[in-house]
Order: structure tokens, then sequence, then C-alpha cells
């Protein structure tokens, strides 16, 4: 499992290795019962507090997206199809509000904005 941190990113170490976890799980570079590093390892493995990969493991264990066992290790879950289905919407929708941005700073209308819509989903 590959994780890359940034110190100079705005976005908390965490929160950066949830995303990245979150979007192995999503795209199937991670699989159901796929074991991760120990909290420890990690650490390790980043050169970070033990506490920032425990925060880690614990949202995404609050969010569904692993399951830890006591003396076994943390562990992909069974995706609910449901759950990927609307975390993939979140994204869109996170993606579709800096598209609209940049947009509107080049002068964009909505009608050419939806034209490039079309043109990237048909390809």
């Amino acid at each position: 499992m590959d994780l890359i941190i940034s110190n100079s990113s705005n976005e908390p170490i965490y929160a950066q290795i949830c995303s990245q976890i979150k979007a192995q799980i999503l795209d199937g570079r991670l699989k159901e019962g796929d074991p991760l590093p120990s909290m420890r390892g990690l650490a390790l493995q980043l050169h970070i507090s033990l506490i920032t990969t425990k925060r880690a493991y614990e949202e995404l264990e609050r969010e569904g997206f692993i399951e830890s066992f006591t003396g076994k290790g943390s562990f992909v879950k069974a995706q609910n199809a449901e759950l990927v289905r609307e975390e993939n919407l979140r994204q869109t929708e996170e993606y579709l509000a800096k598209a609209c941005e940049k947009a509107a700073l080049a002068g964009l209308t909505i009608r050419e904005l939806k034209e490039m819509l079309e043109l990237i989903m048909e390809q």
C-alpha cells in the first residue's frame, strides 16, 4: 500500500491517510479482507506519530471502510454498494464544484460548461 504524505498540504496528515486509503478501496486496489499495515508500522514507514495513524484508522473504521480486531490488526471491510456509491457521489460533487469555480473564472457559460462535460463523458 503506497501512501504519500505532504507536509506542505493544508489537509491534516490523518486526513491525507484516510483519503488515500479510501481511494484505494474504492478503485479496487485494496480489496475486502486485505490487511492494512499496523498502526505502529505505518507510523514508522511514514515518519509520523502513532497517534496520527491511530486517528486515521479510527476515522476509516467509523466511516465503514475498515474493521479492526484486537491482536489481529486492521482489514478492509466488505463494502456496502450504497456506501461506495454515496462516497463516489460526494467526490463527484466536490470535483464539479471546483470545476464550476474554474469555469466561472474563465468566463464560461453554463451551456459551454455542459458541452464540455458532454464531450468529456463521451470519451
